[in-house]
C-alpha cells in the first residue's frame, strides 16, 4: 500500500510541478484575454524555472535534430500563425518561427528591443546593447568604420597575407582540423584588424579569453564562481584591461593615420563633430570581435566540409576562380574582383545559410501587443529562431541540400536572415560575406582537401559543427 501511496504522491507532484508555470504566468492572461478578441499564442510553459529546457536541449544536443524542437511543437499545437508560448533561459517567452512574424518583430525595434539574457557581457554602451538614437548612432559610427570602400579595401589587403600563409602550413602539414585551424586564422586576422596586432603570446592569451567570453554568452546568467557566465564575465574584464591600454597608448601618440578598426572608431565624427566616448570604443570593440570571432571562422569550416561533400560545386567554384588567378597564388584580389564572381557569392549565400551559426536572436516586448489576435504580453521574451528560417522546405526547396545555384532567385521575403534584420542587422555582413569569398577564392585555386571522417555526427551546442571539428587531408592541388 505504502508503494501505491507513494505513486499516487508522485503523479500528484508531477501533475503541480507540470502545470506550476501555466498557473503562474498564463492563467491570469488568459482570464484578461477572455475579456477581449486576443488569445495567448498555443504552447506549454514547463515545469517551474527550468520550463521547457530539457525539451530544448534534448532536441539540440542529445538526439541532434535541432528543428523538430519547433516541428513537435507544430504537430502537437497546429501553427499557431508562426507563434508559440514557452518558457526558456529562465523567462516567459513566445517563439517566433516563420518569415513574416520574423519581419514585423525585427521592424519594432521600439516595441521589441533587443535584450540578450547575459547582456553585460556584450557591454552596456556597445551597438548590442544601446536602443533608439544611441543605437542609431553607435551604429552609424561602427558602420562607416567597416564599411565604406575604402576600409573594405584595406581590410582585403590585410587578411589575404595571413590566408595565404595559413593555407601553405595546412598543406604542409597534410592533416588539419579545420575548426581548430580557421578560430587560429580568424583570430590572427582579427588581431591584425582591430588593433594592428601580430600574431603572439599577447593574441593567443586573447583568443583564449574570448573562447571562454563566447560560452558565457549563452549560458544561464548565474555570477557564481564554477559557472561559465562568472568565468565570462571575469574574461571580459580583461579582454576590456587590454583595449583600454592599447587606446591609452594610441591616444598619447595622437595618431592621425587609419590603418586598423580602432583608429577608425577612435578617428571618425558625425555630422556634428562628435565621437565616439572612450568606454563606447572599448566596449564596441570588444562586442565587435566578440560577433565576428566565432561566426566567421564557423562559416569557413563549413565551407571546407561542405565543399568536399558536395564536388560539383567546388569544380564549378574552382573554374570561377582560376579564372580570376593572378600571376601567382600569392597575389590578392580586391572586393571589385569580388563583386564579378557570381557563382562564389552564391557558394557565399548558401555556406552561410547552411552553417546557420546564429541559431536565434532575443527581442523583449516593451509594452503588450496584438499579433493577427494573438496577445505578446509586455515583458516577455521573444525568440527569433533564424535556424529554423533557413532549413524549413516552405522557405527553400530541399533545404539540406547544398545547391548555390538556389540563389539565381532571390530567398523569400522575410526567410534569409543569417545577420538578423530592421534596425539591427548586423553591420559587419558586408565583412563577413567578403572575408569568406576571399577564403574560398585562394582555397580554391591552389589546394585540395578531403574530409577523414565524411559521416561524423553533428552537434548543434554551443554552435552548429561536425563533432570531429572536421578533420581533414590537405595539400596543394
Amino acid at each position: 500500500m505504502d508503494a501505491i501511496y507513494l505513486g499516487w504522491f508522485g503523479l500528484v507532484i508531477g501533475f503541480v510541478l507540470w502545470w506550476w508555470n501555466e498557473y503562474w504566468y498564463v492563467f491570469p492572461l488568459k482570464y484578461q484575454c477572455s475579456k477581449s478578441a486576443t488569445k495567448l499564442p498555443p504552447g506549454h510553459m514547463g515545469f517551474p524555472f527550468i520550463g521547457e529546457m530539457i525539451s530544448f536541449l534534448w532536441y539540440f544536443k542529445i538526439v541532434r535534430r535541432p528543428d523538430d524542437f519547433i516541428n513537435a511543437k507544430r504537430r502537437k499545437y497546429g501553427d499557431g500563425d508562426g507563434m508559440f508560448r514557452t518558457h526558456l533561459f529562465g523567462v516567459p517567452s513566445i517563439i517566433v518561427y516563420n518569415a513574416s512574424v520574423h519581419k514585423y518583430v525585427l521592424h519594432k525595434e521600439d516595441i521589441f528591443k533587443a535584450d540578450w539574457p547575459t547582456i553585460e557581457l556584450m557591454g552596456r554602451t556597445s551597438m548590442a546593447a544601446v536602443h533608439g538614437k544611441a543605437h542609431t548612432r553607435v551604429r552609424s559610427f561602427v558602420t562607416n568604420a567597416i564599411n565604406r570602400p575604402e576600409a573594405l579595401n584595406r581590410i582585403a589587403a590585410h587578411v589575404q597575407p595571413r590566408m595565404v600563409i595559413a593555407l601553405q602550413s595546412w598543406a604542409q602539414s597534410g592533416k588539419i582540423n579545420a575548426r581548430f585551424e580557421t578560430q587560429k586564422l580568424t583570430f590572427d586576422n582579427i588581431g591584425k584588424l582591430f588593433m594592428s596586432m601580430e600574431p603572439g603570446p599577447l593574441l593567443q592569451s586573447m583568443d583564449k579569453l574570448y573562447q571562454a567570453l563566447l560560452l558565457g554568452v549563452r549560458a544561464y546568467p548565474i555570477n557564481i564562481p564554477g559557472f561559465a557566465y562568472h568565468r565570462a564575465l571575469q574574461c571580459r574584464k580583461k579582454l576590456e584591461h587590454i583595449f583600454w591600454m592599447e587606446l591609452d597608448k594610441r591616444k598619447n601618440k595622437n595618431k592621425v593615420e587609419t590603418i586598423d578598426i580602432m583608429d577608425g572608431l577612435i578617428q571618425i565624427e558625425d555630422g556634428e563633430s562628435d565621437k565616439l566616448s572612450d568606454k563606447e570604443v572599448v566596449e564596441n570593440i570588444v562586442s565587435l570581435v566578440a560577433a565576428g570571432y566565432i561566426s566567421t571562422s564557423l562559416v569557413s569550416m563549413w565551407a571546407i566540409y561542405l565543399l568536399d561533400k558536395y564536388p560539383i560545386v567546388l569544380k564549378k567554384l574552382r573554374e570561377e576562380n582560376m579564372a580570376l588567378k593572378k600571376k601567382s597564388p600569392e597575389d590578392f584580389i580586391t572586393p571589385k574582383d569580388i563583386s564579378n564572381l557570381k557563382y562564389t557569392n552564391k557558394v557565399v549565400e548558401e555556406v552561410i545559410r547552411m552553417a546557420n551559426v546564429a541559431a536565434c536572436a532575443f527581442r523583449k516586448s516593451d509594452t503588450e501587443v496584438n499579433y493577427k489576435g494573438y496577445k505578446i504580453p509586455k515583458g516577455w521574451n521573444v525568440i527569433l529562431m533564424f535556424r529554423y528560417l533557413h532549413t524549413n522546405s516552405e522557405n527553400f526547396k530541399d533545404p539540406t541540400c547544398f545547391n548555390p545555384d538556389r540563389w539565381d532567385e532571390p530567398a523569400k521575403a522575410g526567410s534569409y536572415q543569417p545577420f538578423g534584420g530592421g534596425q539591427r542587422l548586423c553591420p559587419g555582413n558586408t565583412l563577413a560575406r567578403m572575408q569568406l569569398a576571399l577564403l574560398l577564392h585562394h582555397l580554391s585555386i591552389g589546394y585540395k582537401w578531403e574530409l577523414i571522417n565524411p559521416d561524423a555526427n553533428i552537434g548543434y551546442l554551443s554552435h552548429p559543427a561536425p563533432i570531429d571539428g572536421v578533420e581533414v587531408k590537405f595539400s596543394t592541388l
